[in-house]
C-alpha cells in the first residue's frame, strides 16, 4: 500500500507518498480500507519531530480515519467486513489501509457521508472525554472554548449547545467569529481586540468549564475567567508548556485545573471513551444536531499542501485527506 511518510523532521515539503508494507490486523483489531483521514495539529508537531507516536503505534501520521472494514482479526465481534466505519487512531491514518483495535471503531452516523466522517473521531472523543466525562458540563452552565474556529472548537460549540450550555468562544477575526455564531456560539470574543476575561465576566460572571488549547500563555487568565466551582481543562500547548498558577485564586474559587491527552491513553481507556461517544453523542450526530465541519478536502498524496494550509491559518473546521486507490 501507499502512505505518507516523513523524509526527515521539518516542514510540509518533507511529507512523501511512498510504498510501505501492508498492515495486518492483530487479535482484536480490524483492517480498514481508508477512504479519508483528517489533519490535526498533533500531526504538524509529529512532522517536525516534536510529538513521537506512542510505543507500538504506527509512525505514519493520522489520528483518525473513515473507511470500510476489509478484514477482521481474531476475536473481533460485532463488526463485519464491508461495514462503513470511522476510527480513533494512535497513528497510521495517512495511508490506504490501517489497523485499529475494534474498541476504537464507530459506525458512520446518520446522513454523514463516508469522507466527512473522517473528521469526527478525534474531535468527538477529545471534546466528549474532556467537556462531558471529565469536566461534567451541565445544562445551564457556561462553556468557554478557546480556538472556536478550529476542528475541536467547531465541534465543542455544537456539543455545548446540544447539552444546554451557554457557549463562549475566542477567535482571531470577525469572519471566524461570525461563523462560530452560526454554529451556535452565544458569546464571541476577538482575542486580538478584546480581553476574554473581562468580556466573559461582564456577560456571564465567569465560565463553569473552559476548554483550552493554549496552555501556559492563558493559564493565569483562564483561572481569572473561571466562575466559582469552575473547571479548566487544558488540551493543548500552543502558548507554551510552563506557566504560573495562582493557587490562592484557585482555592478561593474552589476551582480545578486538569491537563489531559488522548493519543497515549491505554487501549482500554480509549475504548471506554469511544463507547461513551457512541452511546451519548452519536445520536446527536445522527439527528443532525452535531455535524462535522469540513473546510477543505485535499488528496492524501498532497498532504504537504494540507499541512501548509493549516500552518498558515484561516482554516475553519477540519481539513480532510481523501485516500487514493
Amino acid at each position: 500500500m501507499h502512505a505518507i511518510t516523513i523524509r526527515e523532521p521539518g516542514g510540509p515539503e518533507t511529507l512523501e507518498w511512498t510504498e510501505v508494507p501492508d498492515p495486518v490486523p492483530a487479535k482484536g483489531e480490524v483492517l480498514i480500507d481508508v477512504a479519508a483521514s483528517a489533519v490535526n495539529r498533533a500531526d504538524l508537531l509529529q512532522r517536525r519531530g516534536l510529538y513521537p507516536p506512542p510505543e507500538g503505534a504506527s509512525d505514519v501520521l493520522g489520528l483518525e480515519c473513515s473507511g470500510t472494514i476489509a478484514e477482521l482479526g481474531d476475536g473481533v465481534e460485532g463488526w463485519q467486513v464491508g461495514d462503513e466505519v470511522c476510527a480513533l487512531l494512535a497513528g497510521g491514518g495517512y495511508a490506504q489501509q490501517v489497523t485499529v483495535p475494534a474498541g476504537q471503531l464507530l459506525p458512520v452516523p446518520g446522513e454523514v457521508d463516508l469522507l466527512a466522517a473522517a473528521g469526527l473521531p478525534e474531535v468527538a472523543c477529545t471534546v466528549w472525554s474532556n467537556v462531558v466525562m471529565h469536566a461534567e458540563l451541565d445544562e445551564g452552565e457556561v462553556l468557554l472554548v478557546h480556538g472556536g474556529a478550529g476542528g475541536i472548537g467547531t465541534h465543542a460549540i455544537q456539543v455545548g449547545k446540544a447539552l444546554g450550555a451557554t457557549v463562549a468562544v475566542t477567535a482571531g477575526s470577525a469572519e471566524r467569529l461570525e461563523r462560530c455564531g452560526q454554529l451556535g456560539a452565544d458569546i464571541v470574543i476577538n482575542y486580538r481586540e478584546q480581553d476574554f476575561v473581562e468580556e466573559l465576566r461582564a456577560q456571564t460572571g465567569g465560565a463553569d468549564v473552559i476548554l483550552d488549547n493554549m496552555g501556559a500563555a492563558y493559564l493565569g487568565r483562564n483561572v481569572d475567567a473561571l466562575a466559582t466551582g469552575g473547571r479548566l481543562v487544558v488540551i493543548g500547548m500552543q502558548g507554551g508548556v510552563k506557566g504560573e498558577l495562582n493557587l490562592g485564586k484557585l482555592l478561593g474559587k474552589r476551582a480545578s485545573v486538569a491537563a489531559t491527552g488522548l493519543r497515549s491513553r491505554p487501549v482500554e481507556e480509549k475504548a471506554a471513551i469511544v463507547a461513551a461517544v457512541r452511546e451519548r453523542l452519536w445520536p446527536l450526530v445522527e439527528q443532525g444536531t452535531v455535524m462535522p465541519v469540513v473546510d477543505q478536502v485535499v488528496p492524501m498524496a498532497e498532504a504537504g499542501t494540507a499541512h501548509r494550509n493549516l500552518d498558515e491559518g484561516g482554516v475553519f473546521g477540519k481539513i480532510l485527506l481523501a485516500a487514493q486507490s
